[in-house]
Order: structure tokens, then sequence, then C-alpha cells
């Protein structure tokens, strides 16, 4: 299966990217994760959150292939245990999913054209997290899912 991560905006923060790029070592043998990153937009005022958000929407389809299986990461989505999480995935591989696809959203959200795309909607917490942060912490639970089905061990 191949993974792909469409976040707004990229990681500034020296020890995020280091994490990242620890974990997405990790997850080799498992399978190909690859972070596709879309550029913010400039917001200047209030009013103009929504014609950003779609803005970035339109760059995150462009990513998208109709077979994609697409999973936005919103607050006000189903949680699940890493556990649970990793039943997901045996779930994606059983129905031979090729492409799964997590879309984070920037400092505004997803546009509303990407909600509509989405297969699934998943909440990593219901905290409010940064764009750069909530990308560590799904990518860690990718990894964390892969070992989980694997039966090898990882801390917990």
């Amino acid at each position: 299966m191949n993974i792909k991560i469409i976040a707004v905006g990229k990681i500034r923060e020296k020890y995020l990217k280091e994490g990242t790029d620890e974990f997405l070592k990790r997850i080799q043998p498992f399978s190909s994760l690859k972070i596709i990153e879309i550029p913010a937009e400039t917001i200047n005022s209030e009013s103009m959150e929504e014609k950003c958000r779609n803005i970035e929407a339109e760059k995150i389809l462009n990513h998208i292939s109709n077979t994609s299986y697409v999973i936005t990461m919103e607050i006000a989505a189903k949680q699940y245990s890493s556990e649970d999480f990793a039943q997901k995935f045996k779930q994606f591989n059983q129905e031979g999913i090729n492409e799964l696809i997590f879309v984070i959203g920037g400092a505004t959200g997803l546009g509303e054209i990407v909600l509509k795309r989405a297969n699934e909607k998943i909440s990593l917490s219901k905290m409010t997290l940064t764009h750069q942060m909530a990308r560590l912490f799904l990518i860690e639970q990718i990894y964390r899912a892969f070992k989980i089905n694997a039966n090898e061990p990882y801390h917990k």
C-alpha cells in the first residue's frame, strides 16, 4: 500500500522535522510513505479565510486520484486507539486499497471540496494541534500500526 500525507504548510521547527524524518525512516520496511507539502496561502484578513481554504483545496485535489482512499484529519471526527487504527490498516489491505491519503489542513482548516472528497474523517485528539505537530503524531501512529500488525514490540 502506498501512503501519502498531503499537508498544508511546511515544518519549520528543527525538532519536528527530525522526529518526522526518524519515523519516515522507520516506516520504510513496511510501506512507502510520501509527504506532499502544499504551500499555505497568505491570509491578510478574516474575510479571506474561505478563499484561501478553497485555493489550498484545489492544490490538494491535484494530488488525489479517483481511486485513492482519502482520510481527512479533523478535530470533530472519529478517534481511534492505536490498536483500532492498526486494525483499520489491516482492513485497508484486505480491501485492496492501493493508495491511502491522509490530508492535514492549514491554520484555517480544509476547504469544503476536500471535506466532501474524504472517504473517512479521523481525529488525532479533541485538542487543537498545529499542522506540524499533527503530522508528526500521525506518522508516529502509522508506524505504530505497522509494528502492531507485524506483532513486533513497540513501547506502550
